[in-house]
This record gives structure tokens, C-alpha cells and sequence, in this order.
């Protein structure tokens, strides 16, 4: 994975880059691209990740698996070390939908060690039924927006149709503060970030380096323990919340933050679901956009709203372009992960995108 979950591309990794096993030269996703590897080549029958701002559908997406962010609070994050905890929330990857809804039943439920934790007793194999008729379906505009594939544009609406045809209903939406989300998204994150990595200082536990005096062992061990892009989320972070721009930058962030979460709620009151690209293009190559942050950010565009609302959302392959897997996202209402759950299983109940597996372990 992406040391401390910071990247979409898992080249941030302590170890080095993971690959992707649908073209080696290609990156997973990030960040838990490890997870979604290790499921799409075969190694293992379903992985966990962690979802901050799309770091399970990234890589989904990107590796042809299905991946799950549930609502925030419905799985326990006691054990993760935090890097934005108001956003993230652990997640399942898997080669299909049942064996999702499978693990979702062993992982889903209270924990009093968790203060987010939300108790509520859901059987998620409940939503194994290929049924979606009567579902409506909001096509939110500001997700096909400027830079999307158009090969990744066509394999979701074909997706769309298949839905039409299968007995639900679609309509555009508008969700005009959409286009706010991914600069609210950074700021929150990487600002809570800058929290809650300061206890990585090599005095209670971790890494530690030696120095004189405190102030020299302190700065010697995040110097040499922290890569470079968490060492630039932290800067960006600290910066965001010094005084003079607390204000400025993170407390419009979080007001932000609360414009998208009402687009949601209003689209959300009208249809039953929403959906759109997982992604906005396929699996990129290694090195890229590694040296390009500001490009590797814009790629979480379409993932990192979701996080902002808390909502649930699920990426699931609904094609290809030049060999490369292409995500459709399915988007819930707060707690109502049986419905995601419900329409993903259908679509593969009546498509075979997620019987291919990569011509390396073919």
C-alpha cells in the first residue's frame, strides 16, 4: 500500500511500486493497491483496504475486482493508523459481489473501541438477488467531466443502459458543488493528516533516530522515517491549520464539505442510487505521474465526494479499453449498503466483466 494510505498508485510504498497484474508496467490504484492486486492475480480469495478518498475503488477499478467503501462507522477502524479519520473507512475487496457481501457480514458491526462505530445489525447476503426493477438511477453530470477516457465515458453508460434494460430507471442529475469536492477533499485530509501523524515523533514507539537533544531526535526521525508525499501532506496540512489560515483554508473546506454532503442528500431523496465512472481513466503507467502530485490528485476526482458524505459506495468492471479494466461506481444512500449491494450483484448476475481474469494468471 501507499505508506500511510497517501497516494493512487501504490509507488509510495515503503517496499517500492506495486504492479498491476493486468500489465505490469501499469500502477494498481492506490492506495490499497496491494489488496486489489493480490485479489485480481489470484493470490488470494478477497483482501481488505482502506478508503480515505477512493483508495479501495481506485484500485479496484484499476485492477478489475470489486471493492467496497461502506457508509462511515459501519466497519471498526480500531487498528488503523489514522491519516484523515473523519474520511476513512475500511473496505472489502473481492473477485465478485457475493464473496463482498460475505465478508461484509464478518467484518460489519459494533465496536466499543471504536468511538465512530455505529451499531447496526445488517445480514448484507440479504442483497444477493438479481432484481432491479423499478430502481432509480441519478447519473450525476459533474462526474463526466472534462478528461474523462471516452472509453471509460462509453463503458459506463453502456452500463446505464444494460441497468434500463434489466427494469430501472435513469435521469440526469445536477450536483453543482461536486466541482468544490476534490480542494475541500485535500485540504480536510491532509490537515488531519498533520494531526494525527505528529505522534510519530520516535519517542513512544516507531522508528527513531538519534540526536542531542529532543528537538534534533524529533526532526531527525520524521526526516528520515517519512517519505516525501507524506512529508508533502504534512507540510500542505500544517500550513492549512497555522494561524492567519485556518480560516481561510480549512474551515471553508469544511463548509464545503458540508455543500457536497447536501448535493447528496437532495440527489439521494430522488433516486435510489447514483452512478458514474470509478474512475476517469484506466490504470496509467508507473512513473507517470509519480513526479506530477498535483495530476495524481486529480485522479481521486470522482471517488473523494463519496468520502466528504460518508455515504457508501461500491466499484464494480463493467469493461474494457486496450486490455485495461474500466470501474462503474454505484453510489448509496447513508446505511442502505444492501441496495448498492443489491444492483452491483445484478449487473454480474447479467454481464461476464468480472469472469475475466489477467492474461498472466490465465
Amino acid at each position: 500500500m501507499d505508506e500511510f494510505a497517501m497516494g493512487s498508485s501504490t509507488e509510495t510504498s515503503y517496499f517500492g511500486p506495486t504492479a498491476n497484474p493486468w500489465d505490469l508496467e501499469r500502477v494498481p490504484g492506490g492506495s490499497s493497491g496491494g489488496s486489489a492486486a493480490v485479489v485480481a492475480a489470484g493470490e488470494a480469495p478477497f483482501a481488505l483496504g482502506s478508503d480515505t478518498g477512493g483508495s479501495v475503488r481506485c484500485p479496484a477499478a484499476f485492477c478489475g475486482v470489486v471493492g467496497l467503501k461502506p457508509t462511515y462507522g459501519i466497519v471498526s477502524r480500531y487498528g488503523v493508523i489514522a491519516y484523515a479519520n473523519s474520511l476513512e473507512q475500511v473496505g472489502p475487496l473481492a473477485n465478485n459481489v457475493a464473496d463482498i457481501a460475505i465478508l461484509m457480514d464478518v467484518i460489519a458491526g459494533y465496536d466499543r473501541r471504536d468511538s465512530t462505530s455505529i451499531d447496526r445489525k445488517i445480514a448484507y447476503q440479504k442483497a444477493l438477488v438479481n432484481d432491479v426493477k423499478g430502481l432509480k438511477i441519478g447519473i450525476p453530470k459533474e462526474f463526466f467531466g472534462e478528461g474523462i477516457h471516452p472509453d471509460v465515458e462509453k463503458a459506463v453508460w453502456n452500463s446505464i443502459h444494460k441497468y434500463e434494460s434489466l427494469g430501472a430507471t435513469w435521469e440526469e442529475v445536477s450536483m453543482p458543488n461536486i466541482k468544490y469536492a476534490l480542494a475541500s477533499y485535500y485540504i480536510i485530509a491532509m490537515s488531519e493528516a498533520s494531526s494525527n501523524l505528529a505522534r510519530f515523533d520516535g519517542t513512544r514507539y516507531g522508528f527513531r533516530e538519534n540526536g542531542e537533544n529532543w528537538n534534533a531526535m524529533v526532526s531527525k526521525t520524521r526526516a528520515e522515517s517519512f517519505g516525501t508525499e507524506v512529508k508533502r501532506r504534512i507540510f500542505l496540512g500544517t500550513y492549512a491549520l497555522s494561524a492567519g489560515y485556518h480560516d481561510k483554508y480549512y474551515l471553508k473546506a469544511l463548509k464545503i464539505r458540508t455543500l457536497v454532503k447536501q448535493d447528496f442528500d437532495r440527489a439521494l431523496a430522488k433516486f435510489d442510487l447514483l452512478m458514474a465512472p470509478t474512475m476517469p481513466n484506466p490504470a496509467f503507467k508507473i512513473g507517470e505521474k509519480i513526479e506530477d502530485p498535483l495530476t495524481l490528485y486529480l485522479s481521486d476526482v470522482n471517488t473523494c465526494p463519496i468520502n466528504l458524505a460518508g455515504v457508501p459506495s461500491i466499484s464494480i468492471s463493467c469493461g474494457f479499453t486496450d486490455g485495461l479494466p474500466i470501474g462503474l461506481q454505484i453510489i448509496g444512500k447513508l446505511f442502505e449498503e444492501l441496495t448498492v449491494l443489491r444492483a452491483a450483484y445484478t449487473f454480474e448476475q447479467n454481464t461476464d466483466y468480472h469472469t475475466k481474469r489477467p492474461l498472466e494468471v490465465a
